[in-house]
């Protein structure tokens, strides 16, 4: 072979190596490329994840009866566990457990006519008060619910709690569930809720209105009973069958 051929041989393989050190110098800029698209993606949307679990916006779309809750309680004043009127001269007090489901079936049925009838009217006011007799769960739910009432929201928690009720000492009452509840009633701290509802003083009441129940020899839930100026002290009323028997009940305590 003679040089000159020798010469273009020599530049042929040089440019094909050449060419073969450009082509995998490319393909490994697109698999960086590609890396680096994927790990974006990957960050984005974990970024649209953390928002939208830190969205207190509205309560938890999963909550039944959100807006109804919302909408029966709506123009009532509140404080604490009570709902209607301070200048109320009569009071109807509801010894109730959360878990509940003879309770839930008042609060959906009996309890919202004589809301509407005497309380909105501003005839009566209503007191809600734990009455711990399902089990230990029952507890943080009452403790809840106080904390709630703490931040005026005290009956949209009991309400909207009744509405998503589970089972029965099944395990649903957990940190999550209750939190859920919270916002969805409207509940503005969150953490104060938290540590409100965690509190000593307020697991405390929790214990007190239960054993003012055992006093008052309240034996199931829920157990009513009503005061007021024609009322002989705290008249205990049982569990009445129908809204007008407990609307009877504030009329003769007024």
């Amino acid at each position: 072979m003679s040089g000159k051929s020798s010469r273009e041989a020599r530049r042929e393989e040089r440019l094909q190596a050449e060419g073969e050190d450009a082509a995998q110098e490319r393909r490994k800029r697109l698999l960086q490329l590609g890396s680096a698209l994927v790990f974006l993606a990957i960050v984005v949307v974990a970024v649209l994840i953390v928002v939208s679990q830190n969205d207190g916006s509205g309560g938890d779309t999963n909550l039944e009866d959100t807006e109804l809750v919302s909408s029966d309680l709506r123009g009532i004043a509140q404080s604490g566990l009570t709902l209607g009127e301070k200048s109320a001269t009569v009071t109807l007090v509801e010894f109730g457990d959360l878990q509940c489901p003879v309770c839930k079936g008042f609060s959906e049925q009996i309890v919202p006519e004589v809301i509407d009838a005497k309380v909105r009217a501003g005839e009566a006011k209503l007191e809600f008060r734990n009455f711990v007799i399902i089990s230990q769960e029952s507890v943080p739910a009452g403790a809840a619910a106080v904390a709630a009432g703490q931040q005026g929201r005290g009956w949209n928690f009991i309400e909207l709690f009744y509405r998503n009720q589970g089972p029965e000492a099944s395990g649903y009452v957990t940190d999550e569930f209750l939190t859920e509840i919270a916002r969805g009633a409207g509940v503005a701290d969150i953490g104060q809720w938290n540590n409100d509802r965690k509190s000593q003083a307020t697991l405390n009441q929790v214990t007190r209105t239960t054993e003012e129940a055992k006093r008052l020899g309240l034996t199931g839930t829920p157990s009513f009973a009503v005061t007021g100026p024609g009322a002989s002290g705290m008249e205990v009323l049982g569990t009445p069958g129908s809204a007008r028997q407990l609307e009877e009940a504030i009329e003769a305590a007024g």
